[in-house]
C-alpha cells in the first residue's frame, strides 16, 4: 500500500459509535489526500493483533487503534514501533508500559461517569435506593466511566441532606457493551433485587437492552436508566422517557482530531500524550429540541 495509508482497527463496527468514528476518519483522511483502511476487531484481541500485523506488512503511514484490551495490545503496538510506524489510539487508551503511542484521543470518560452520577442522583431524588451497573470491564473507557460514577455517588452519600436516603450500588454486572447482553444483565439484576431503583449502563446498546428487560418486567416506572454515548437510538429513548439521560460523546470530533493529529505528527509537531473531549449531559429537554432526531414512532432506516 502507499505511504499515504492509515490502518484503523476499531473495537467493533457493530456499535454505531465506533462505526461513526471509522466513517469520520475515512472522510477526514480523504480531505487530507490520505486513505484510511478501517477494519473491525470484533472485541477480539488476537484478531486485532493480526490486523495490526497486516498493517505493518503493508507499510502503512500510521496506525489507529481502539484497543480490545488496553494492556494486552502492548506487544503488537511494540511491533509497529519497531517497524517505525506511529501508533495512535482513539476512544480507548493503551495503558501498558512496553510500547509507545504518539497520542491518545478520547472522551473524558471519568468526567462522563461523574455526569452519569449527577443524572442518577437527580432522577432518584430524596428517595435514593439500589442501583446496578451494567459494565464492560474489558474496555479501559468503561472502567473510567464506572470509576467516575462511583466517586460521585460516594461523595453524594457522604453529604446527604436531611431526609434524603443514600444511593446504594448493589451490583456490577458484565453486560458486554451490547443490547442482548445488556437485556440479560438487567434481567438478572431485577431477579436478584426486586426493589431496584436505578441502572447505570456504560453505553447506549446496553442501556437499550436494560430498557427492554424493564418493559418485559413491567418495571419502567420503578427503575431509572442512565446510559452513556448519545447514539441516535439512545437519544430517541431519552426523548421518549425510556432512558433518563446520557453523558453524550462526540465521535465525529474524535475521528477528525485523530486524523489532524496524524498530519501534525507527520510534520514534526510535538503532541501531548493524551487529548480529552468532555461529555455533555443530555436530558429529555435536550432531546425534545434536537433537530437531528427522527419523529417519534418513525421506524429506523433499513441498513
Amino acid at each position: 500500500m502507499s505511504a499515504g495509508t492509515i490502518g484503523v482497527s476499531l473495537l467493533t463496527l457493530d456499535n454505531p459509535f465506533f462505526k461513526l468514528i471509522g466513517e469520520t476518519i475515512a472522510a477526514k483522511a480523504r480531505e487530507k489526500t490520505l486513505y484510511a483502511q478501517v477494519v473491525s476487531a470484533d472485541k477480539d484481541v488476537a484478531k486485532q493483533g493480526n490486523q495490526v500485523k497486516d498493517f505493518i506488512v503493508r507499510k502503512v503511514a500510521a496506525i489507529v487503534l481502539s484497543p480490545c484490551d488496553s494492556k494486552a495490545i502492548g506487544p503488537i503496538i511494540a511491533e509497529a514501533n519497531a517497524a517505525g510506524i506511529p501508533v495512535f489510539t482513539v476512544d480507548i487508551p493503551y495503558r501498558g508500559s512496553d510500547a509507545k503511542v504518539v497520542t491518545q484521543i478520547a472522551t473524558d470518560n471519568f468526567g462522563g461517569g461523574k455526569e452519569a452520577a449527577t443524572a442518577m442522583i437527580e432522577a432518584l431524588g430524596a428517595g435514593g435506593g439500589k442501583v446496578a451497573i451494567l459494565h464492560f470491564k474489558q474496555a479501559e473507557s468503561c472502567l473510567l466511566r464506572v470509576g467516575g460514577f462511583r466517586e460521585s455517588i460516594d461523595a453524594h452519600n457522604a453529604s446527604l441532606p436531611a431526609g434524603h436516603a443514600a444511593i446504594e450500588i448493589i451490583a456490577e454486572l458484565e453486560a458486554g457493551g451490547a443490547r442482548d447482553s445488556g437485556y440479560k444483565a438487567a434481567e438478572d439484576a431485577l431477579q436478584a433485587h426486586a426493589d431496584l431503583r436505578g441502572i447505570f449502563a456504560i453505553n447506549d446498546p446496553s442501556a437499550l437492552g436494560a430498557v427492554g428487560a424493564l418493559e418485559k418486567a413491567g418495571k419502567t416506572a420503578q427503575v431509572v436508566v442512565v446510559g452513556f454515548d448519545g447514539q441516535p437510538e439512545g437519544k430517541e429513548a431519552i426523548r421518549d422517557g425510556k432512558i433518563y439521560a446520557d453523558p453524550i460523546q462526540f465521535p465525529v470530533k474524535m475521528g477528525e482530531q485523530i486524523v489532524d493529529a496524524i498530519v501534525r505528527h507527520s510534520k514534526g509537531e510535538e503532541l501531548p500524550p493524551e487529548m480529552f473531549i468532555p461529555t455533555s449531559l443530555y436530558r429529555k429537554a435536550d432531546a425534545m429540541n434536537d433537530p437531528d432526531l427522527r419523529p417519534a414512532g418513525e421506524p429506523a432506516p433499513a441498513n
